[in-house]
């Protein structure tokens, strides 16, 4: 086709499940291609300490993106900077548009990964940056000594709420329920910090401020009494959600996450999903490494 650049597969995605994928489909003897619409690695490059990776005890997480960005291109995979806006299913073929280009492959797959859940609150997005953040290991360090809170009751809200802790003078853990769904051991760390104070059953409705955040406003569930807290960062952590929404054609979605099971495949022959995106019970990095493999070799599998 004429102005349609050809690939076997194309991958969606350049987090840890797609860069797998692509090392898994070069050494398969397939061209491999990603597309990704901001920067690779995905969410993992905002940690500072990987720990919990099988063989690297300690590794950043920057370093951990790198070294799979580098490993994949230096084996033959091409990583281009676009965000796939919808697929065509063409039987034997896909076409995968972006704004600027249309590419055909024979294999899709999908590894858009999610993205953190807001809150919906007025003007959250313009005090993001400014007060608002979504990862505490990446703006921690600007609130050192001051006070903030953390929206949330898992165990990143509880995870962030501990590392804040060593670093903030106080620290407000509100969380909508009156018990954590996090990890009772690590709640118990919670309790024990007497910077940590635990606001239950409450929402954060509004947020206060000029230019960045003085204050948010904590709605009790129960009675509908409003208060007004003072805190100079609100580190949301409620969850994320999945951006899939331009696939559904060729994908059956369930609350947004693709529908497969632990060999990858979608609804559609020829189309695979890897990693968060996709329904699973555990959403870690290890897992996503292993989405990748399984999505690649089942992908080669279908060319051949």
């Amino acid at each position: 086709m004429a102005g349609v650049q050809s690939v076997d597969i194309l991958i969606i995605g350049g987090g840890t499940a797609g860069l797998t994928a692509a090392i898994y489909a070069v050494r398969a003897g397939k061209s491999a291609l990603i597309l990704e619409a901001k920067a690779y690695g995905g969410q993992i490059v905002n940690t500072p300490d990987i720990e919990n990776y099988p063989g690297m005890a300690h590794v950043s997480g920057f370093d951990f993106a790198t070294g799979l960005y580098e490993q994949a291109i230096g084996l033959g995979a091409k990583l281009k900077y676009e965000k796939a806006l919808s697929i065509e299913d063409n039987g034997k073929t896909k076409l995968v548009k972006t704004r600027r280009h249309t590419y055909e492959c024979k294999a899709v797959i999908l590894a858009t990964g999610a993205k953190n859940r807001t809150l919906g609150l007025d003007r959250e997005e313009q005090f993001t940056g400014s007060g608002v953040s979504y990862c505490a290991t990446c703006d921690g360090s600007f609130f050192k000594g001051k006070t903030v809170a953390v929206n949330g009751g898992g165990n990143t809200a509880i995870e962030d709420a501990l590392y804040l802790s060593d670093i903030c003078e106080k620290v407000y853990v509100i969380h909508r329920r009156d018990e954590f769904r996090g990890d009772a051991a690590d709640v118990e760390k919670m309790r024990a910090r007497d910077n940590i104070e635990f606001i239950l059953n409450a929402n954060v409705t509004a947020l206060i401020g000029d230019q960045k955040v003085e204050a948010i406003e904590v709605t009790d569930k129960n009675t509908g009494e409003k208060r007004e807290v003072k805190v100079d960062g609100l580190f949301i952590a409620v969850g994320q959600v999945p951006d899939n929404i331009a696939f559904e054609n060729v994908v059956e979605l369930s609350s947004g996450y693709i529908a497969a099971g632990e060999d990858c495949k979608t609804a559609t022959p020829g189309i695979f999903t890897a990693g968060d995106c996709r329904t699973k019970n555990v959403r870690q990095l290890t897992t996503a490494a292993a989405d990748g493999a399984v999505a690649a070799l089942a992908a080669c599998a279908y060319i051949k």
